[in-house]
């Protein structure tokens, strides 16, 4: 029986994870769930795969979750440290999908504690790459990418055949405004961002896949966790999202994975890993699909690929400036205090205020991560007045 930790547990990645577990509850002895405020929802969690311990970031829920499981045998918790603390507990699988740089704490210290960690955090590997990848060295953890198309990479890259490789694709759905002009971007709603037409994700994901900064994100992702240049990671718009990545060789060769545009598919395989998992994930009838389609993106409707380039040669402190902009910029257009293309418009003023600076270990790291946000509220501010 694998013993799990799932960090971020109310989330879609998260509550995923938990549709696989529970399918087979045999399987699994879960020791850990860690949320961040949806008490109710952690609540009905841990009542349904008896976690050792369910954990509350914010502790104003700490009350409610604890009526809700009295009775129940089943520890709780509240608060940052809980959140630590709960993952460090032993567990041989841990999945890290607590969204944002909430989640660079406890997924460094699940790393450090060793275990499998499967992870679905770009933010973090964005801001702290090299800090985090040495830690996965250093522990001897196996890191295993959740992410659709870094799990395709993964599954299609020939670890003895690591120096043949050229370069890396991943594939993007284009997001509900891939043939929206310019022009009529700047009138949409949250409401209309919020609809994706392939995926069904949480509303800070859906809202980057829709201004292509997810795929930005990615981009460094996969430089990290690859040890790539930017040169070698290509994205390619593939509307039907049915390619998520594909290796190719020095031989001509490309090997790409295919499959449903379902999360509990990637999922699945890092939970399973080295095996295969049964999913009831749809399977692809090709010829019903009849047709895929790819194209370069457009880098003047989204110039957010743009930055991933320039964020990725300037190093340092650029990858964590720009996922903390892009953090505030996002929950600014949902709260309606700014515009859509607004959100990357803040990211490349921040970047450009900012400058490049050095980020030699965590605490500066951290540091630059909060003047980020400052500079961001700060000129959305401005501009409001």
């Amino acid at each position: 029986m694998k013993t799990i930790s799932i960090l971020g547990s109310t989330g879609s990645v998260g509550t995923q994870t938990l549709d696989l577990i529970l399918a087979e509850p045999d399987r699994y002895r879960v020791r850990a769930l860690v949320a961040g405020r949806n008490t109710a929802l952690l609540a009905e969690q841990a009542r349904a795969c008896r976690p050792e311990i369910a954990v509350i970031h914010d502790r104003a829920g700490l009350p409610a979750l604890e009526q809700a499981l009295a009775g129940t045998g089943i520890a709780v918790a509240g608060g940052a440290d809980a959140v630590r603390e709960a993952a460090t507990l032993t567990a041989d699988w841990t999945m890290a999908a607590i969204i944002g740089m909430a989640g660079l704490h406890p997924t460094l210290a699940a790393i450090r504690r060793g275990g499998a960690i499967a992870f679905a955090n770009k933010e973090v590997l964005v801001s702290a790459g090299d800090i985090m990848m040495d830690a996965v060295t250093e522990a001897g953890v196996r890191l295993l990418p959740v992410d659709s198309e870094h799990n395709a990479i993964f599954q299609c890259w020939e670890s003895a055949n690591a120096r043949s490789v050229e370069r890396i694709i991943l594939t993007a759905s284009g997001g509900p405004f891939r043939q929206t002009s310019r022009e009529a971007m700047a009138a949409i709603t949250p409401e209309a961002a919020l609809k994706h037409p392939v995926w069904s994700m949480g509303a800070k994901i859906t809202i980057d896949s829709a201004t292509m900064m997810n795929k930005s994100l990615e981009v460094i992702e996969a430089a990290r966790l690859f040890r790539l240049p930017s040169a070698a990671v290509d994205v390619l718009v593939h509307p039907q999202s049915v390619v998520h990545g594909i290796v190719c060789y020095s031989d001509g060769s490309m090997l790409a994975q295919l499959g449903a545009p379902d999360m509990h598919i990637p999922i699945a395989h890092a939970l399973g890993w080295p095996e295969r998992l049964t999913t009831c994930a749809k399977r692809l009838d090709f010829a019903a699909l009849a047709r895929m389609d790819f194209m370069e993106p457009d880098a003047e409707r989204f110039p957010a690929l743009r930055l991933a380039r320039e964020v990725l040669e300037a190093g340092g402190g650029a990858p964590a400036i720009m996922n903390a902009a892009n953090e505030v910029a996002v929950a600014a257009f949902l709260a309606r205090r700014i515009g859509f293309l607004d959100i990357v418009g803040t990211v490349e003023a921040v970047l450009n205020d900012m400058g490049p600076l050095p980020a030699p270990d965590l605490d500066a790291i951290i540091a630059i991560d909060a003047a980020a946000r400052q500079a961001a509220d700060a000129l959305i501010l401005s501009r409001a007045a």
